[in-house]
């Protein structure tokens, strides 16, 4: 488990889910909806930096899952 700083690579609103990269977590850690920090249904934009404490687990073909997402600025 970790904490980083990283970017938003691709978000889907639709299904709830998306993908932040960061140094620390090399090819992706994949990110759902429910661990943004906030009120009712959250969404992430594309490029966004965020704040993300993550662990080291298999996710959909990531090596690395997002457990508390925090957007910069909101």
């Amino acid at each position: 488990m970790g904490q980083t700083t990283g970017t938003v690579r691709e978000w889907h609103g639709e299904l709830g889910w998306g993908v932040l990269d960061s140094p620390q977590t090399p090819g992706g850690c994949w990110a759902h909806f429910s661990n943004i920090d906030g009120p009712g249904y959250r969404t992430l934009t594309v490029g966004a930096t965020v704040d993300l404490d993550w662990e080291q687990t298999e996710q959909d073909g990531y090596a690395f899952r997002a457990i508390l997402v925090k957007q910069r600025g909101a």
